[in-house]
């Protein structure tokens, strides 16, 4: 992710920090200092921050190791000032497992709660209830109220929260996967108008979630829809087939009139069989603006890209296609060029297969050139 920094590896994951967290810092600093104006009440509510994203931390540990039970591993951590992200490199293959991933984070926050809840009572320094809450009262007190918060709000049957992947777990032992994630996102995108209507009657931090929960529930539904149009078919299948390819000799004038003479915005640079480069849009676009028309294609072109074979799952290759910066992937048969991936083109399979979907008829597959 952009602009999150790495601060360790524990358990064999990353953790980063996003660089909006410092300004999350930076504003409980300044609050605190507004209300005691002293040096104590900066530190102490700074330190407040960082103990709850230690549990945070701890939450999304939680779904990683569990995930890696069922042999799933996690790209990394990451801290945003509105909690934490454990990026699994999959979702569990199972509903089952999905569900026990989904759980194990709120578990963690419940442990926290239970060992703060044993020692207060042990130590006879549990404070009166009323006297507490997630921004008042003696400091593990009001840790363990934002423990108990965080399992409360992470259940909730919405996504991008544990509660809605715990929904859409128990959907799916019964339902199709892509109807439970439906059904489940469209019941967190409810629960995210609920949230704004709230918000513009009194907090309207709720609004900030609201908007958090329908994006997420949205994205989900759209994941898991590509997901289940591309599994199981090959890249050929989804290729564009038709294309246009540059030499290394070639100029940007060259460049130029291909992308004015046809729909084709990123171009393969080919030397015989072998593909060298690509010559993507915005690339011509900054080389036009500052070099002549007659530079050669290869000074400008990107070498860092990704290939696909023609008979390798599509899957496989969109997501080592979202791994890159190159936003087309060619794809290659016996060492051949034969034809181009791209986000595009991915769009509108999945578009046609969900159509094809509803009359369950397929798209007739063609073997490579």
């Amino acid at each position: 992710m952009k602009w999150a920094w790495r601060i360790g590896r524990f358990f064999g994951i990353d953790v980063s920090i996003h660089a909006t967290f410092w300004l999350l810092l930076v504003f409980v600093g300044w609050s605190h200092w507004l209300q005691t104006q002293t040096a104590a009440g900066v530190i102490e509510g700074v330190a407040f921050v960082l103990t709850i994203f230690l549990c945070v931390l701890l939450h999304e540990y939680g779904h990683a190791l569990t995930a890696r039970r069922y042999g799933i591993g996690t790209k990394d951590i990451i801290l945003l000032p509105i909690g934490g992200v454990a990026r699994l490199e999959k979702i569990p293959d199972k509903p089952i497992q999905e569900f026990w991933v989904a759980l194990a984070g709120p578990a963690v926050n419940v442990v926290i709660a239970a060992a703060l809840l044993g020692w207060l009572m042990v130590s006879r320094t549990l404070a009166p209830a009323e006297q507490v809450t997630v921004t008042g009262g003696p400091f593990l007190e009001r840790l363990l109220v934002t423990n108990v918060f965080l399992v409360v709000f992470n259940l909730l049957p919405a996504f991008p929260m544990d509660g809605g992947r715990v929904l859409r777990a128990l959907l799916a032992m019964k339902l199709d996967y892509v109807r439970a994630t439906r059904i489940a996102a469209l019941l967190g995108q409810a629960v995210a108008v609920v949230f704004g209507i709230i918000g513009l009657f009194s907090n309207p931090l709720l609004i900030l979630v609201a908007v958090f929960v329908w994006v997420g529930a949205s994205q989900e539904a759209a994941a898991v829809q590509m997901r289940s149009a591309i599994g199981g078919v090959p890249v050929s299948l989804a290729m564009v087939r038709e294309f246009r390819t540059l030499a290394p000799s070639d100029d940007l004038a060259r460049a130029v009139q291909l992308i004015l003479t046809g729909s084709q915005h990123d171009f393969p640079v080919v030397a015989g069989d072998q593909v060298t480069g690509i010559l993507s849009r915005d690339a011509l676009l900054l080389a036009l603006a500052q070099q002549p028309q007659h530079t050669p294609v290869d000074r400008v072109m990107t070498r860092e890209f990704v290939t696909a074979d023609a008979q390798e799952p599509l899957e496989a290759a969109v997501q080592r296609l979202q791994g890159t910066p190159c936003h087309t992937m060619p794809v290659l048969h016996h060492g051949k060029l034969v034809g181009l991936i791209t986000a595009e083109n991915i769009g509108e399979f999945v578009m046609i297969q969900a159509a094809l979907h509803q009359r369950g008829a397929q798209i007739v597959a063609q073997p490579p050139h």
